[in-house]
């Protein structure tokens, strides 16, 4: 058994705190980039912002 001071970490790409490893990203671990739903749902609503912020109001 691995104590948790020995799991891998990262750093997540949208708020820039470190997180470790978990066993749900057993399979996937290279791939993560952000440390929660909420960043990554935060970093695509950045790169794509709603309908209505296009709208011009006049």
């Amino acid at each position: 058994m691995q104590r948790k001071q020995h799991l891998p970490q990262k750093t997540c790409i949208q708020c820039l705190r470190p997180f470790t490893w978990r066993k749900k990203w057993t399979r996937c671990w290279d791939e993560v980039r952000y440390c929660s739903e909420r960043c990554c749902r935060s970093a695509r609503q950045a790169k794509h912002p709603r309908r209505h912020e296009y709208e011009q109001h006049d």
